[in-house]
């Protein structure tokens, strides 16, 4: 397999490091808003009903990861240390939390105190990140929107509910996941698993090209400007939020209107080596 250019991986750590258009505040809002559909889907369906794209979690399970993640997440803005900071094995965050009684409302609690830590952040304060961005505010104020909003979609699905999101910020969060989340990932290549992929939202025009080279996942996005992009091997095509809750595997092609073409291998080679964890 030939080597990466250094110009391309320059390009790349580039192109990760942006917040694909959508600003702070705007990922705030967000946040804000999905934290609180989150909670109210969960109480819609109650503690003890299943999450299915979380096996064998119930919402229970949901608000109590969900809630500590938001505590963990504030905890990076409000004592900006320069290291990620590490946390307990999940089987212990689910253990932990409040009573199932009192759960709905610690839930409430962490959720406003993130809201309010990166609202009110000194918006050049310093501190660990998981990826490039274009600030550690931006980062975990785009993270912690996606985040949410993902889980938000698990919190639907208790009640079988399949959410839609804005076109802009589904698009911004299928970003984060091919030029972010992807690109810490090493890929396992075969030759079953060669090739490239092209990602397109359709109704925003966003478009991105995933490969590997060297053991890693390499991507780019495809500039608005170019016209209609090269082939690949494989096209995963479809409305972005749509796109969205696919590739975050929160729904399956068909259910999301996505459109498979070409040779599927390279799409299943990069859902094997994607995985997604929050520290």
């Amino acid at each position: 397999m030939r080597q990466v250019s250094h110009a391309y991986v320059q390009a790349t750590a580039v192109a990760a490091g942006q917040n694909g258009g959508v600003e702070i505040d705007e990922h705030v809002a967000a946040l804000r808003r999905e934290g609180a559909q989150l909670a109210d889907a969960a109480e819609r369906a109650g503690l003890d009903a299943a999450v299915p794209p979380c096996q064998p979690w119930l919402v229970k399970d949901l608000l109590r990861h969900t809630g500590y993640i938001h505590r963990w997440a504030a905890r990076h803005i409000t004592e900006c240390p320069d290291s990620v900071i590490d946390g307990p094995p999940e089987a212990d965050i689910l253990r932990g939390g409040a009573a199932d009684p009192d759960l709905f409302g610690w839930f409430r609690a962490g959720h406003a105190a993130l809201v309010e830590a990166l609202s009110t952040a000194d918006p050049g304060l310093q501190c660990a990140t998981l990826m490039p961005a274009a600030s550690p505010l931006a980062f975990w104020a785009r993270r912690q929107a996606h985040e949410t909003a993902i889980h938000r979609a698990d919190a639907d699905s208790a009640s079988g509910i399949r959410p839609e999101y804005a076109a802009d910020f589904a698009a911004d969060g299928v970003d984060e996941l091919i030029m972010g989340f992807g690109q810490r990932r090493k890929y396992r290549p075969s030759a079953e698993h060669d090739g490239t992929m092209l990602v397109q939202a359709t109704d925003t025009g966003d478009a991105w090209r995933v490969g590997a080279e060297a053991g890693r996942i390499q991507a780019r996005r495809e500039p608005a400007s170019a016209g209609s992009p090269a082939a690949a091997d494989c096209t995963v095509s479809g409305p972005a939020s749509g796109v969205y809750l696919f590739l975050w595997n929160r729904s399956d092609a068909a259910a999301a209107q996505v459109s498979i073409t070409g040779d599927p291998a390279f799409l299943a080679g990069w859902q094997s080596s994607v995985r997604v964890r929050w520290s």
